[in-house]
């Protein structure tokens, strides 16, 4: 699935998923509408969801640029199932947790 999401004006509550990869290494990205982006990939037997702040200073976010994170076991998302995963991942970015960071 590959939505034009450039084409497209999100509204606050909105959310589009831009690129997804299914089966056992799915993987994408896409943005909320307020502005950031998201990528999410499977990592030891949990989709990880990590959401970036809305000024990304390059084409690929570094690790200072995650402000949340969010994690679901694989146990209910059927991988082969485009809607399983987009399901999946929309719950996750909206229940994702802030990241703290530590002063240096």
């Amino acid at each position: 699935m590959t939505l034009a999401a450039a084409d497209r004006d999100l509204g606050n509550q909105e959310f589009a998923i831009e690129d997804i990869t299914t089966g056992v290494h799915a993987s994408g990205f896409g943005q909320v509408g307020d502005g950031r982006c998201f990528s999410f990939h499977i990592e030891k037997q949990i989709l990880v969801v990590e959401v970036y702040h809305p000024r990304i200073s390059g084409p690929v976010p570094h690790a200072e640029d995650v402000v949340a994170v969010a994690g679901r076991k694989l146990t209910d998302i059927d991988l082969t199932d485009e809607r399983s995963v987009a399901a999946a991942v929309r719950d996750a970015v909206a229940a994702a947790e802030p990241v703290t960071r530590t002063a240096r």
